[in-house]
């Protein structure tokens, strides 16, 4: 999944299906996918459920205010939407996602964050993010600095070791502390 994800103007079951191709003919795969990513509930409520069109650009002015014929999903949705179609190729060893959760508020982050933990079990995943409470539950940080790994290792090792990114993880973490 790639942080500058592509939004498809085509029915949500689609969005998510291009993911995997076989899964476009399996509702129960792109229904999956969508409760795994969040965003069930959202597709569920759309007009024609999964099968709505996820674009205004096919109306005519007749139908220019009807929801039946396409809507408009926010950016956290479509981010979702997204992470749906990467989460749609069940069972690969190697599952790369870039910045998957930039777009949530912290809330829908760290449930973004838990099922893929929980969903990708035993298997490799490489997270890429600036925001270090993300990687913070990961087997293994690596820290770029200049184009080149500076450090590598689980977050306590690392903070210990009081280099890169305990000074990242501490200056993010500043900006949620009280001043006093």
């Amino acid at each position: 999944m790639f942080q500058d994800h592509m939004n498809y103007d085509m029915s949500a079951a689609e969005n998510i299906g291009l993911g995997d191709l076989p899964a476009l003919d399996d509702p129960a795969r792109i229904k999956e996918a969508g409760v795994r990513a969040g965003v069930h509930e959202t597709l569920s409520g759309l007009p024609r459920g999964y099968d709505t069109l996820l674009t205004r650009i096919f109306f005519s002015e007749a139908d220019k205010g009807d929801p039946e014929t396409g809507v408009v999903l926010s950016g956290g949705q479509w981010q979702r939407l997204a992470l749906a179609r990467a989460l749609v190729r069940d069972g690969r060893d190697l599952m790369i996602l870039d910045e998957p959760s930039s777009g949530l508020d912290p809330e829908a982050e760290h449930e973004v964050h838990t099922s893929i933990r929980e969903h990708r079990a035993g298997r490799t995943s490489l997270l890429i993010s600036h925001r270090l409470s993300a990687v913070r539950d990961a087997d293994l940080i690596a820290v770029l600095h200049d184009g080149r790994i500076a450090e590598q290792g689980p977050h306590e090792a690392l903070f210990a070791a009081d280099g890169h990114y305990a000074r990242l993880f501490r200056l993010q973490a500043s900006g949620y502390q009280e001043v006093r």
